[in-house]
């Protein structure tokens, strides 16, 4: 498996939980409001890396 691709899958991991866990404090409105919209900034930045990564890669495999 590529390097590149390895690493898109991760920040699309991450991406994916940052999403969520600002998700989940939104409903349950239980954290700051400034560290909610930074974490999802971050999570969507991520998850759009990743996608991006994984996307643009070639398979070189043989």
């Amino acid at each position: 498996m590529n390097i590149k691709r390895t690493f898109g899958t991760i920040l699309t991991i991450l991406g994916i939980i940052g999403l969520i866990y600002t998700a989940v404090n939104v409903i349950q409105q239980s954290a700051d409001t400034r560290s909610l919209i930074v974490v999802g900034i971050l999570g969507v930045i991520f998850f759009f890396t990743g996608i991006s990564l994984v996307r643009t890669t070639a398979d070189t495999s043989k």
